[in-house]
């Protein structure tokens, strides 16, 4: 069929430009061999689940939008995550005083205080952890030691070898 015209069922035509079958983009379901008629016409989701047997759930993307490109410029994903937009005071008074902190900038900074004592906590617990590892590895080699200075000594023919 190359470079043959398909005529559409809306009356329009197609060129196929290289050997192809054409399959019907999405096939009608059919309820039953018995019943002998179609079902209803699906919407996407239904035909995707009716295909697939997979049904997916999509949050929405725009709220994303451009997070791989703000990353690989070391900006937060999400253009409200950090910097000067959210950090600073929106406004200030006219003498140069600055605002009051408001409720987002509060939230954020107890939420950074949190963070970094939980970092400070497991820090010194990793700490902590490595010098009781060094110490049991000490102790074992300790114990190595006085095991090899109570093993019992060789006697007669294997000394006068030496």
């Amino acid at each position: 069929m190359a470079g043959s015209s398909l005529h559409t069922q809306d009356g329009g035509t197609q060129r196929c430009l290289e050997d192809c079958t054409v399959l019907p983009l999405f096939p009608l379901p059919v309820d039953s061999p018995s019943s002998g008629f179609l079902s209803p016409p699906l919407g996407m989701a239904g035909l995707t689940v009716r295909l697939l047997g997979v049904r997916r759930l999509h949050l929405s993307v725009a709220g994303w939008a451009g997070g791989a490109w703000r990353t690989q410029l070391g900006l937060a994903a999400s253009p409200s995550g950090y910097g000067p937009l959210t950090e600073l005071p929106d406004w200030s008074y006219a003498d140069g005083r600055s605002a009051p902190p408001m409720k987002g900038q509060l939230r954020r900074r107890e939420q950074r205080e949190k963070f970094a004592r939980r970092v400070v906590l497991l820090s010194q617990e990793i700490d902590s952890g490595m010098k009781t590892w060094e110490l049991k590895q000490q102790e074992k080699r300790l114990e190595k030691e006085r095991k090899k200075q109570n093993q019992l000594k060789p006697k007669g023919a294997a000394m006068k070898v030496s």
